[in-house]
C-alpha cells in the first residue's frame, strides 16, 4: 500500500536509577534543554538545529541500557508490512499504540504513526 514514512528519532534508554545522569549528560552533549514530553512522562526530548532527527532520552522500567530509532510513518500496517519484507519481526504492540520491532540482527526499533499531514515529499520517503 501506498504510505510515506521517515527515520525520525533516536532515542536513548536509559535504567531510572541513572535517568537524571544520563539526561544531563545529553543535555550538555547536544548544548539543548530536553524538557519532558506531556503525553509521556518517562520521556525527555529536543529537536536538533539544522536536523531532521530528534533525541530523546526514555526511563526504562526495565531492561539494559541501549539506543534505538523509530520510524515514523502515516500508515501503520502498511510500513509494518513493509519491513517485514524487508527482515524485520514483530516484537509487541505497546499500549500507547506503536510497534516494537527487531531488525535482521535482533536489534529493537519503534514503528510509530504520525497525524496525517505530518510527512510530505520534503520530510519522507514515499513508498508504492
Amino acid at each position: 500500500m501506498a504510505h510515506r514514512s521517515r527515520l525520525y528519532t533516536v532515542s536513548v534508554d536509559v535504567p531510572a536509577d541513572v535517568h537524571d545522569e544520563e539526561l544531563a549528560f545529553w543535555e550538555g552533549a547536544v548544548g539543548r534543554e530536553m524538557p519532558v514530553v506531556p503525553a509521556h512522562p518517562d520521556f525527555h526530548r529536543t529537536t536538533l538545529p539544522g536536523q531532521e532527527v530528534i533525541l530523546i532520552t526514555q526511563r526504562l522500567r526495565e531492561g539494559a541500557p541501549g539506543i534505538h530509532v523509530d520510524i515514523h510513518t502515516d500508515d501503520l500496517d502498511a510500513e509494518v508490512a513493509r519491513l517485514e519484507k524487508l527482515g524485520a519481526v514483530k516484537e509487541r504492540f505497546t499500549e500507547s499504540g506503536w510497534w516494537i520491532m527487531r531488525d535482521p540482527a535482533g536489534l529493537r526499533f519503534c514503528v510509530l504513526e504520525d497525524p496525517p499531514g505530518t510527512l510530505h515529499e520534503a520530510n519522507s520517503t514515499f513508498w508504492d
